[in-house]
């Protein structure tokens, strides 16, 4: 969207869409921090890492053909994904604190990313995370609603 949006600024030749274009890119890149975080954790063999490439692709191209031809019903779409990460996240939570999932060290990378105590576990990595979703969740809803 980020990228889309700064191609249109320099097409019509309005300087407007800078805030719009950054509020994007930090977006996407607070997305690849949140996969940095759990491939840390996770330590994914390479066909893991294959599908996660293959998905991106597919994906990318399918948001690509949405955002341009249907921006709002895009912006829309990821706020709903959002939604659902919400969720997600919290019974990931929910998991960690009843015990089933073992409240391990957080990853250095999100300890310095999210600046939390060297002592950060799992769950405050989760909660982190959610509350980024949660802010993702608003400002694709909000885009979608003043398109």
């Amino acid at each position: 969207a980020g990228v889309w949006m700064h191609f249109k600024s320099l097409r019509v030749m309005k300087a407007g869409y800078g805030e719009q274009i950054r509020e994007m890119l930090a977006e996407a890149e607070n997305e690849r921090m949140h996969l940095m975080f759990f491939i840390e954790i996770a330590k994914p063999n390479y066909f893991e890492r294959f599908i996660v490439l293959f998905a991106q692709v597919i994906f990318g191209l399918f948001y690509l053909f949405m955002y341009i031809f249907f921006t709002r019903t895009a912006h829309r779409m990821i706020g709903y994904f959002e939604d659902e990460a919400v969720k997600s996240y919290t019974e990931y939570l929910e998991l960690v604190e009843s015990g089933k999932v073992e409240d391990i060290q957080a990853p250095k990378l999100a300890i310095n990313y999210y600046k939390l105590g060297t002592d950060a576990k799992l769950s405050d990595l989760i909660r982190c995370v959610r509350a980024d979703e949660e802010h993702h969740s608003e400002t694709n809803h909000n885009y979608a609603d003043n398109l």
